[in-house]
């Protein structure tokens, strides 16, 4: 059974930091998927942010680029995703999970809460 448990949000003023961590687990060959984090806004659709492969390659959303940055460790089976510089937009409840995703694997999520 695949399991994520998202962790690390909370609310913050704008322009702090907070860093997420996704716990994986039952997850076979963890190391060669690639893991993502995705984020829904209030009224809106999840989409990705950032996302790692398995050997390292990087793709962010326009919209963090340069304030999150997102990092994996596969012994551990976990994924981070380090933001900075918040902005009130970052505000929703972030998943990870596999890219493309998994509907069975998304976990609770971590509410951010960005206040202006």
């Amino acid at each position: 059974q695949v399991l994520m448990v998202e962790s690390g949000g909370g609310l913050v003023q704008a322009g702090g930091s907070l860093t997420l961590a996704c716990q994986a687990s039952g997850i076979f060959r963890f190391n060669a998927m690639v893991m993502a984090w995705y984020r829904q806004a209030p009224g809106k659709q999840r989409d990705a942010v950032a996302r790692i492969d398995g050997v390292g390659r990087i793709h962010y959303a326009d919209s963090v680029k340069g304030r999150f940055t997102i990092s994996r460790d596969n012994a551990n089976k976990t994924v981070h995703l380090q933001m900075i510089g918040l902005k009130p937009e970052d505000t929703g409840v972030y998943y990870c999970n596999l890219h493309p995703p998994i509907k069975h694997y998304w976990g609770q999520g971590t509410q951010v809460t960005v206040s202006s």
